[in-house]
């Protein structure tokens, strides 16, 4: 949940958000259904097409009646028409179970070469895509993210992510 508070400072306010993440030790502190989602996420590392970055990244996405659906980092030499692993999941999992809710979403990490690394978040596109997926199902979708070791974190929502998100709603307004 997102919370924020007004500050008022003069003319002007000033809004501050807090954003809540869960941390986990390591990915076997997680519940079940969301350790089973982060080892998929993993194994899905070592299919990425990472040739200019070296960062391989999975990704996992649980869908409401337990399918799920994995992708994993695809670069190319023109930056641009690459695209991110959180990504092909989800385009994949709405391509092929259309209206299914979208329950969670795990990505992994790792440098090649390397052990350890940080627990990687989705990067800004892919935030705005989990957002449009969470406001038209109108269902929070939990991100679990994680490196090749160490700390997990959890996210119970995209608005913990995003909190400034951009909806449809402001396009919705009469003119």
């Amino acid at each position: 949940m997102l919370y924020y508070k007004t500050l008022i400072t003069g003319m002007s306010k000033k809004i501050k958000f807090d954003v809540f993440l869960e941390e986990y030790d390591n990915a076997s502190q997680l519940p079940a259904e969301s350790l089973t989602l982060i080892k998929q996420a993993r194994s899905y590392c070592h299919n990425a097409y990472a040739p200019y970055s070296n960062l391989l990244v999975g990704s996992a996405v649980l869908l409401e009646d337990g399918h799920i659906v994995s992708g994993s980092n695809q670069e190319n030499a023109v930056f641009p028409s690459g695209l991110c692993a959180e990504r092909v999941a989800l385009f994949a999992a709405v391509a092929g179970y259309p209206g299914v809710i979208i329950k969670k979403l795990a990505v992994s990490a790792i440098r090649r070469g390397q052990t350890n690394h940080q627990a990687i978040a989705p990067c800004g596109g892919c935030r705005q895509v989990i957002s449009e997926y969470q406001t038209s199902q109108d269902h929070p979708i939990e991100i679990i993210m994680e490196g090749h070791q160490g700390k997990v974190l959890l996210a119970r929502s995209i608005d913990e992510l995003l909190p400034f998100k951009f909806t449809i709603k402001p396009l919705d307004q009469p003119r």
